[in-house]
């Protein structure tokens, strides 16, 4: 039965993965944008313990290629966006989470991707979290490395990562069909195996009430 136990549970678990919400996954940014068109700088940081108590500001850096240092583009906080530098005016909007001052999403999404958007991005958390007792201030930095093109292309990665995805899925419904094949016949097997036992014993309950009858007629005569 351990068995069907383990085929249930996985069964479960497939069931309520959708289901489930709220989980922070730290995912790297892409890293193509298409020159005329959008694209979302990602950056993710996702609190150690999150039951604790936080507030975050947010600052992203942009260094173009040939230049020799970052410059200060874009803030965010309890007030809102404030786009500091006017290469981005009016082309960046906040992208991260909503509605609360506890952020661990800060992506921002640029409009209308020119070639000159090409270069790095430093992304920048600056995470206040609450004890009971005190307060804590860290800093957590990602680093996006942006290429602009003309067309958009599909790198080795991106492909490699969809064929596993299939083969993981594959292997996965392989994996339940075996389960369930041992499972009905392991059930099946012990249905057997019930139905032998149980006429072994109307069998031997035959035989016993054959034998007290015959030597009932013994005695008889």
């Amino acid at each position: 039965m351990s068995a069907v136990r383990l085929l249930l549970l996985s069964l479960l678990c497939a069931l309520f993965v959708p289901l489930s919400h709220g989980a922070c996954a730290e995912v790297d940014s892409d890293t193509e944008a298409v020159a005329g068109k959008g694209f979302k700088l990602g950056c993710i940081s996702c609190k150690m313990r999150p039951e604790v108590e936080a507030s975050a500001t947010v600052d992203w850096y942009f260094k173009a290629k040939g230049e020799a240092d970052f410059a200060h583009i874009y803030n965010y906080d309890e007030e809102g966006q404030h786009i500091v530098d006017e290469r981005f005016e009016d082309r960046v909007d906040w992208s991260g989470s909503k509605q609360s001052n506890d952020i661990q999403d800060a992506s921002i999404y640029l409009f209308n991707v020119t070639f000159n958007d090409s270069g790095t991005y430093r992304c920048f958390f600056h995470r206040l979290l609450t004890y009971d007792f005190y307060e804590y201030q860290t800093v957590v930095s990602k680093v996006v490395h942006l290429t602009v093109v003309a067309k958009a292309t599909r790198g080795t990665a991106s492909i490699v990562s969809e064929v596993m995805m299939y083969v993981s899925i594959i292997g996965l419904q392989a994996w339940l069909y075996i389960e369930m094949v041992y499972c009905y016949r392991k059930i099946s097997a012990a249905g057997e195996e019930a139905l032998r036992e149980s006429a072994n014993a109307e069998y031997l309950a035959i035989a016993s009430e054959s034998k007290d009858n015959c030597a009932g007629v013994q005695v008889a005569e």
